[in-house]
Parts: C-alpha cells; structure tokens; sequence
C-alpha cells in the first residue's frame, strides 16, 4: 500500500515525487488533456497521480500510479488517499499519419511526417508544434531529425520527409519514434509520441513489414499518439 498526497520524500541518492493532472474522458478512453477542472463535466473526469524516481542526471522513472475519477472524491474535504500502486499506462491523445519507404541503392529509409490529430491546446495563445524523429538501429541512435514549426491546432499538416542512413541489415531492425511537442514551451511540453518498428505492436511492425515489401514506394498508416 502506499499513501499519496502531495509531498515530496528525499534520501540522499534518490528522490521520489507524486505528480497529479487531471484527464477527461473520451468515448473510447482519455484523451490526456491537461484541463482545469469545472463543475459542469466533473463526472467525466479522472485525476491521474503517478509516482516517479528520478536521479542527478534527470532520469525519471514511473514506479506507478493511481487513477480516481473526480465524481468519486469530495471536494469539499482535505483529501488522503490509500490505494495500491497500479502499472502505469499510456493514453491515446491523437494520431499521426507516417509514410515510410525503403530505398535499398542508397542504403536509406524515408520516414514521411505527414499529418497529426491532436487535442486543442489549454490556452488560449498561439503556441506552434514541432515533431521529432529518433530512428535507434541495434541500439544504435542516430542524429535525430525535427520538423518546421506548426501552429497548434486539433489537425497539423507537415508534409515534411527524412531520410536516415540504415545500411543492411540492420535497417530492418531499427525503430522510429515520432515526438510531437510544443515548440515555444520550457521546458519541453510533450505532447505525444508513436513508436514504429519491426519489434513493436502488430500495428507498427505491420506497417514495417509492408516497407520491406513496398521497395521504393511510401506506405502511408496511422498510428496513435501515446502519453
């Protein structure tokens, strides 16, 4: 059992930390926007408190964390909660569109950033978005690439390509990962990210898999945004 509340516990080599935000709920799960809460949708919305370790060099990692929906707790009370840490899970706040395509002459993959659903930004400022490409092979990381800035909005069109060096054959064990953050944000604000692969979810390794067969042509798919 482990006891949250909102306090800070240090020893001399790790420090532990709750973080708390709250989530509404979609139809098919959480869309993972952080909101104020209101009274008039209270039933729909969880709080979400995650415990972290984290070290000198800004490594966090979740030990778990507890999910309360709203309409459960009383506001009106100093609240304490007991629960049982939960393995932590990931929300689909959105989707990007990726084409990816194999070019086996010049020992190069194209990874096409296409387009991304997200949910509207909290504020009401112009905040622009940029993505982020990792490709890592055997381990191995390349430089990553980024996009030019978009402005935040629920559809952001990129259109933008990458090439990245994967001679064979580690080419086909290699993984994408597509980082969409807010651009003016410090420090970074995370929106959400999808990971490609041949050693991922069916999904992506399918994705993968057609690449391999689809020689130099691009395969567009959908995949979700996770945070």
């Amino acid at each position: 059992m482990c006891q949250l509340q909102k306090h800070k516990r240090i020893n001399k080599k790790k420090k532990y930390h709750s973080q708390g935000c709250v989530k509404r709920e979609a139809e098919k799960g959480t869309s993972g926007k952080k909101i104020p809460p209101s009274l008039l949708d209270m039933a729909k919305q969880n709080t979400d408190l995650k415990v972290q370790c984290f070290d000198k060099y800004s490594r966090n990692a979740v030990l778990g964390e507890v999910r309360v929906a709203l309409r459960d707790l009383k506001a009106s009370q100093s609240l304490v909660l007991c629960e049982e840490l939960q393995k932590s899970t990931k929300d689909v706040v959105g989707e990007v569109l990726v084409s990816l395509k194999c070019l086996p002459i010049s020992q190069r993959r194209e990874v096409g950033l296409l387009k991304a659903k997200t949910a509207p930004p909290c504020s009401t400022a112009n905040k622009n978005v940029h993505a982020r490409i990792d490709v890592s092979c055997r381990r191995h990381k390349q430089k990553p690439q980024k996009s030019r800035p978009r402005a935040h909005a629920p559809l952001i069109v990129f259109n933008e390509t990458f090439l990245f060096h994967m001679p064979e054959p580690s080419a086909w064990d290699c993984t994408v990962l597509v980082s969409t953050c807010e651009a003016d944000s410090d420090p970074r604000h995370l929106i959400g990210q999808a990971t490609l692969g041949n050693t991922r979810a069916s999904d992506a390794a399918d994705h993968w898999h057609l690449m391999r067969k689809s020689v130099q042509q691009p395969v567009a798919k959908r995949h979700p945004l996770l945070i």
